[in-house]
């Protein structure tokens, strides 16, 4: 158990923002999830982390056991992007859970990662998201940080919260979209209706989504877009481009998965990371490979159509 008591030149600050600095290793993320947990007490009491913090405030700070990992390493394949002592990069493909969870008890990203970082990776997502700085869909393909060391966690997990991580994805989706750029802000929940689903609901949480447009096909009336999130909401970009009537091909879920050139798979790939190292602070901008028949499709039919226009 650990011990703070408030001093007045920090009166009237959050108490996420107070231990975030005070406490080395410590970020208001961690803080956050140990203060819902009761983990975190001020003068024995449980608080939100909008608190501000009163001089002669004592504050207990429950000390946090390493969890051993349960979850078993995998000789999986997988496409590493960039790694060092802090961070790897890989490409992620479709179908493939980031994960453990119910019914994905393998086979997923932390197996394959586990297996090339053997104890390397940071303890901070617990038994079953070791390493796991932030997610995509199982449909989606793309990169995807994940941390070594806890210092390399808590940092990327500061940068994503203050929206410093910028991620930009490539969605083809049917449809010509007239305009060039967008932003579709539309809050995101549970689908009333099947609850399998994400839908767009009065009730649900903040959504917002910028896309501009890369190319248009008109022969085959779709459209390659660079989409853009500013909160990460489940199915976010294929909820938002379903609800405003450009689905993206392939999807299974909100686009009924027809298309004219039967893809087994969503064309949704998170295509490029910019973010800054947390260690060196330099600044990094990584790409992940397209999945070959996003990349085919591509330069194979669609570009065919182009030249015949």
């Amino acid at each position: 158990m650990e011990v703070f008591s408030v001093k007045k030149e920090d009166e009237s600050k959050r108490i996420d923002s107070y231990l975030a600095k005070t406490k080395e290793g410590f970020s208001r993320v961690m803080v956050q999830r140990l203060l819902e947990e009761g983990k975190i007490l001020v003068n024995h009491k449980k608080v939100k982390p909008s608190y501000k913090v009163q001089e002669k405030d004592v504050i207990t700070v429950e000390k946090e056991e390493p969890k051993e990992v349960n979850v078993k390493a995998q000789n999986i394949p997988i496409e590493i992007i960039y790694e060092d002592t802090d961070i790897i990069v890989v490409n992620k493909p479709k179908g493939m859970v980031v994960h453990p969870a119910n019914g994905n008890p393998d086979g997923t990203l932390v197996n394959a990662i586990m297996a090339i970082c053997k104890d390397s990776l940071s303890g901070i997502g617990g038994e079953i998201r070791p390493g796991i700085v932030h997610r995509i869909d199982k449909d989606t393909s793309g990169i995807l940080i994940v941390a070594k060391n806890d210092q390399a966690h808590i940092n990327l997990s500061e940068q994503i919260k203050k929206h410093e991580v910028q991620k930009t994805y490539l969605a083809l989706v049917k449809g010509i979209v007239k305009e060039n750029e967008a932003t579709i802000n539309m809050p995101i929940g549970r689908s009333t209706k099947d609850r399998k689903k994400m839908a767009v609901t009065p009730k649900g949480k903040e959504a917002i989504t910028h896309i501009n447009v890369i190319q248009r096909y008109a022969k085959h009336n779709c459209t390659l877009l660079a989409v853009k999130i500013e909160t990460g909401r489940t199915h976010q970009i294929r909820v938002h481009l379903s609800q405003i009537g450009y689905p993206i091909i392939g999807d299974a879920v909100y686009a009924k998965g027809k298309n004219e050139w039967g893809i087994q798979g969503q064309c949704l790939h998170a295509r490029s990371l910019a973010f800054k190292h947390p260690t060196t602070n330099k600044e990094m901008f990584l790409v992940a490979n397209l999945p070959e028949y996003f990349q085919q499709l591509l330069d194979g039919e669609l570009k065919d159509s182009l030249k015949e226009g």
